[in-house]
């Protein structure tokens, strides 16, 4: 007589047609947040407020999203740690931007630099079983170095910020995302 078997069977790791789909998705999202960011979100604080906090928000959906779709939370630590993290800096975004906006950037700018590295150590990880994750890397270095630009202009305090301080890191993403897909897509 055979066992069935009680537990459900592991995903699969990431595939390249599932990370070219999920980073072109990436750099949509980012494309359309930048685009808000430098036109409304210039002008309509309450429209820079959202952006600001819809911006860590998403970035913990779609790590949680792609960690699903590449074998679980489990085996994607680098994913699981920086859903929490994104999820946890979009609170302190909320609290923060309510009384300083400064302030806010700076936890952006945290953020920016943690999640950084957790995407350059799932990009390292990745790279192994679906290769092409260089523009992966790029980017987790970069956002290492803007969150420290971030850090630094919010500790000016006379110096006016807007939301669209943020665009361009968030710009760089969408290109590196664009890259990602398009270099996976090359490859088949």
């Amino acid at each position: 007589m055979t066992r069935l078997a009680t537990s459900a069977p592991a995903a699969a790791p990431a595939s390249s047609n599932w990370l070219k789909r999920y980073y072109s998705m990436r750099a949509a999202v980012s494309i359309l947040w930048v685009a808000l960011a430098f036109t409304i979100g210039k002008s309509q604080p309450a429209i820079a407020t959202v952006l600001l906090i819809a911006y860590p928000l998403w970035d913990s959906i779609a790590n949680y999203i792609d960690a699903m779709h590449s074998g679980g939370l489990r085996v994607n630590p680098t994913q699981f740690l920086n859903t929490v993290v994104s999820g946890v800096v979009t609170a302190a975004v909320i609290v923060t931007i309510q009384h300083d906006f400064h302030t806010a950037i700076g936890v952006i700018g945290v953020w920016a630099a943690l999640s950084g590295l957790l995407q350059l150590s799932t990009a390292v990880r990745r790279w192994r079983k679906v290769s092409a994750q260089w523009p992966q890397i790029l980017s987790g270095v970069q956002s290492a170095a803007a969150g420290a630009h971030f850090i630094i202009q919010a500790a000016a305090p006379s110096q006016p910020l807007s939301v669209a301080i943020v665009a361009p890191y968030a710009a760089f993403g969408a290109v590196y995302f664009a890259i990602s897909a398009g270099v996976l897509a090359f490859k088949r």
